[in-house]
């Protein structure tokens, strides 16, 4: 699958809310798949392990469910400890990350701007999808699993390939994403985006690197 076969154009035809729910169809296996042995280990973000990674996107799906109703989040505290806290944190990712889909799907989700940025509301919205993709692959290789990227996903690459190109220079500059990673001429649509974000799409666990 070569998501750039979608179109620029093409991506606005997609609401963040719809985009987000295919996000999360490939997301929940990967959190229900997680176990408990491999919390500790390494992942591609360099600077989170399985358990903090998974509280990062917990406190994300959380917070920008108010962004989407044009409400405060807050990311100014500790993260939470979800998974270290809550025994039924695979379900509860389940339940908010449904919770972000319908908030993102709601009239006038896109509308205006969102949060104390002052930023778009589509561009807030697909921060949220960047994180619940490219995290959700961040977790399936760290632990050997599977991250689908088919048809289905076109859609949600195209519009994170767009996203990424807007936000690259003040995320880099921020240490959000590292400096990109060069892939090869044959490199999917897919793994040209985990490169523009600072990943290694080639990344093993033990390897700490390609293949």
């Amino acid at each position: 699958m070569d998501s750039e076969s979608v179109n620029a154009g093409a991506v606005g035809a997609y609401g963040i809310g719809e985009l987000l729910g295919r996000a999360r169809a490939r997301a929940v296996p990967v959190v229900r798949g997680l176990p408990d042995a491999v919390l500790d280990a390494p992942t591609p973000c360099a600077q989170y392990d399985v358990k903090a990674l998974v509280n990062h996107v917990f406190q994300v799906v959380v917070e920008f469910q108010e962004l989407a109703a044009k409400g405060a989040a807050d990311f100014s505290g500790a993260v939470p400890d979800l998974v270290g806290g809550e025994p039924g944190w695979r379900e509860r990712f389940v339940t908010e990350t449904d919770r972000l889909v319908a908030a993102w799907a709601a009239p006038g989700a896109e509308e205006g701007t969102a949060g104390a940025w002052e930023m778009p509301a589509r561009v807030v919205g697909s921060m949220a999808l960047l994180d619940l993709t490219v995290h959700m692959w961040d977790l399936a290789r760290a632990t050997g699993g599977d991250y689908p990227v088919d048809e289905e996903l076109a859609p949600v690459v195209a519009q994170l390939t767009v996203t990424v190109a807007g936000l690259a220079p003040t995320a880099r500059a921020s240490g959000v994403f590292g400096e990109p990673v060069e892939v090869g001429e044959d490199a999917t649509a897919f793994e040209r985006l985990l490169g523009r974000t600072g990943r290694d799409p080639y990344w093993r666990p033990g390897l700490g690197g390609r293949e």
